[in-house]
């Protein structure tokens, strides 16, 4: 059987910036979140590529499991894109492994993986959202047990942002956190704020709350960021991209 490849000269083809001119994006997930793919290519701009991998956790949201992830973030890093140049931003995209492993350690450790990457955290977004809109007093709902949650005020209390109210679901496990109803997130959300907070945080990538984030600023008159909005958002001003995007809550109109 003859060998066309060796027999016939190969068609020459040009090349551009491929399918994602505008940047290309990669994201570690915990292993059980069933959301940020969904999130992200909701709100994402059509020219952006958005990649995963993810970091081995046990099933349970506790401290200890989230710590014993930072063992697990060469592995992912491994298998995301490797041998390419053209991711442009990593992002550990986990709220509470960001704050119980540090962020700081972890952004280290994707920089020594991947040299000319910007690296970041999802944490790292949602304070950088603060920032920008120049919110420095918050409440916070989040899907964890207090213990969490005393270590996510203590974090933001340690870089300037007054935590006036937080509160938990103490859930547990992704799959939970998947199917709290939308519903119950307006409600959430309305239930935590405070008449002198500038912004409403709800923690936690895995809950849907990118989807009710317009209700509830609509209801609140105050903005209100999610875990994977906020992350989206990082990454996209970090690869020098300005877009507005309707839909999403004011932050995903800000530059």
């Amino acid at each position: 059987m003859n060998d066309y490849r060796l027999s016939e000269p190969y068609f020459k083809p040009t090349f551009d910036c491929g399918a994602h001119p505008l940047a290309r994006i990669g994201f570690i997930c915990v292993a059980n979140a069933g959301l940020t793919e969904h999130d992200m290519f909701l709100m994402k701009p059509n020219d952006v590529g958005v990649h995963f991998t993810r970091v081995r956790m046990q099933q349970q949201c506790t401290i200890m499991n989230l710590a014993e992830m930072e063992s697990g973030l060469d592995d992912a890093l491994v298998t995301l894109m490797p041998g390419r140049r053209d991711l442009d931003v990593i992002c550990y995209n986990c709220t509470s492994g960001s704050f119980v492993i540090g962020e700081e350690k972890i952004i280290q450790k994707i920089e020594s993986s991947r040299s000319k990457v910007k690296a970041t955290t999802l944490l790292t977004g949602v304070l950088s959202a603060f920032r920008a809109l120049n919110a420095m007093k918050v409440v916070i709902g989040t899907a964890y047990t207090n213990d969490i949650n005393i270590l996510e005020k203590e974090y933001f209390e340690r870089n300037n942002i007054e935590v006036l109210n937080i509160k938990g679901l103490g859930l547990l496990t992704d799959e939970e956190m998947n199917k709290v109803t939308l519903d119950s997130l307006i409600k959430f959300a309305i239930s935590i704020d405070h008449p002198d907070a500038e912004a409403i945080f709800l923690s936690c990538g895995a809950l849907r709350s990118v989807e009710v984030i317009e209700k509830i600023e609509s209801i609140v008159q105050k903005p209100v960021i999610a875990s994977n909005q906020a992350s989206l958002w990082h990454c996209l001003r970090l690869s020098g991209i300005p877009n507005q995007i309707e839909g999403f809550g004011r932050l995903m109109k800000y530059y």
